[in-house]
């Protein structure tokens, strides 16, 4: 009987560990968080959209061409959270971003501060009640 329950809890265990790979999805291992940069361009598009809100914004590079670049958020729900609304950020504003570019040097990142044309700062933590 022993035996019985040993193999039936080493089965289940099995079974919980194969579907650890499904959260790596919300992992940032894309992003190279010890060299997070700054960024400063002209919003393009504002996707308030799940699973995650991207902030499209044009960017001149150090011989002034323009470089597309595409900045992902938290959901819509945890921007809420952090003081985001829907219509905070608009195509047209002049915005500094402060994100963790993409390990593969593409136009890339992951936002930790947007500071929108009036100076207001706006970051990923939920604020207090």
């Amino acid at each position: 009987m022993k035996l019985f329950r040993r193999n039936i809890f080493l089965a289940a265990a099995a079974l919980l560990l194969t579907g650890l790979p499904l959260l790596a999805h919300h992992g940032n291992a894309a992003y190279d968080d010890k060299n997070p940069i700054t960024i400063k361009g002209s919003v393009t598009e504002f996707a308030w959209t799940n699973p995650h809100v991207q902030i499209y914004l044009d960017v001149k590079d150090d011989k002034g061409a323009v470089v597309h670049w595409s900045v992902e958020t938290y959901s819509p729900g945890k921007l809420v959270r952090a003081g985001w609304t829907k219509e905070i950020v608009k195509v047209g504003d002049q915005v500094s971003i402060n994100l963790i570019p993409a390990k593969n040097g593409s136009p890339v990142g992951f936002l930790h501060k947007l500071v929108l044309p009036s100076g207001k700062e706006l970051g990923l933590q939920e604020l207090e009640n």
